[in-house]
């Protein structure tokens, strides 16, 4: 086993090594580069561990984020469905607070759609038919993500270890019955101060928001979790995620969800 110094590494001590880079907005090497032992299985061992963490310092568990749901990603990284990390309330930002840069590395945006559960959604055999149907509503939303990695530079492993990037998240206050809206058509427009920079619809995810929500579900399941009445599920990136400046005004135009419009400080 390689150490890291003189420690030896362990889910506990990956798990202290990502947080004291989170909390110290200090970024480092994957942690694939000195610990051969981290496999996918201990990766998201590492990044329950985290989420202890989180909720021992006070936080709260509001849900579930998926990531690399596209399949272009998916087959760049040697994966069939996406991966899943957990979103705490500490991440969550309102609608007129600015994004928070001094408190990060070095984030990234990205629109998303966002799910609000109306119920239960546990594995295996769920399909996109039944994850809507679990859905109680649909959100415009913003993902601010921070690798603790330098340049974003990982593999599987390590993304999943650092809870998949995560750091903070908005979540529109219209929120649609699914029922209502054809999601693998839903467009959105990103622009940064007023500049359109990319475009994308709701087929950029897995091509159906539903599909990576049920390949996510049965994943879980095989952890033996499930995604809770409630929970607030992130569905992952329509566009590829964009660099945050200072005093940048970023907007999402969504066809039905409405429009997000955020600001960096």
């Amino acid at each position: 086993m390689k150490t890291s110094g003189t420690t030896a590494w362990t889910v506990k001590h990956a798990a202290d090594v990502l947080l004291r880079a989170e909390a110290e907005r200090t970024d480092r090497g994957p942690l694939t580069e000195e610990w051969d032992g981290l496999d996918l299985p201990t990766a998201y061992e590492v990044q329950a561990e985290i989420i202890e963490g989180k909720i021992a310092a006070g936080e709260k568990v509001v849900g579930v984020k998926l990531g690399l749901t596209s399949r272009a990603k998916q087959q760049r990284m040697g994966i069939d469905s996406p991966l899943t990390a957990v979103i705490t309330d500490g991440m969550v930002l309102e609608a007129d607070v600015p994004i928070p840069l001094d408190d990060l590395i070095h984030p990234r945006i990205e629109p998303e759609i966002v799910f609000v559960m109306g119920k239960r959604l546990a594995g295996p055999g769920v399909t996109a038919a039944t994850a809507l149907d679990a859905v109680a509503s649909v959100h415009a939303g913003f993902e601010v993500i921070d690798s603790r990695y330098t340049d974003f530079k990982f593999t599987l492993p390590d993304v999943v270890a650092d809870n998949a990037s995560s750091a903070r998240f908005y979540v529109g206050g219209l929120g649609i019955p699914p029922r209502d809206l054809d999601l693998a058509l839903e467009a959105v427009v990103l622009s940064v101060n007023g500049s359109v920079v990319d475009t994308a619809t709701g087929a950029a995810v897995q091509g159906h928001p539903a599909e990576a929500l049920a390949l996510a579900a049965n994943a879980l399941a095989e952890r033996g979790e499930a995604i809770e009445a409630g929970s607030i599920v992130l569905t992952g990136g329509l566009t590829d995620a964009v660099f945050i400046r200072k005093g940048e005004q970023i907007s999402a135009e969504f066809t039905n969800l409405g429009s997000l419009v955020v600001t960096s400080a």
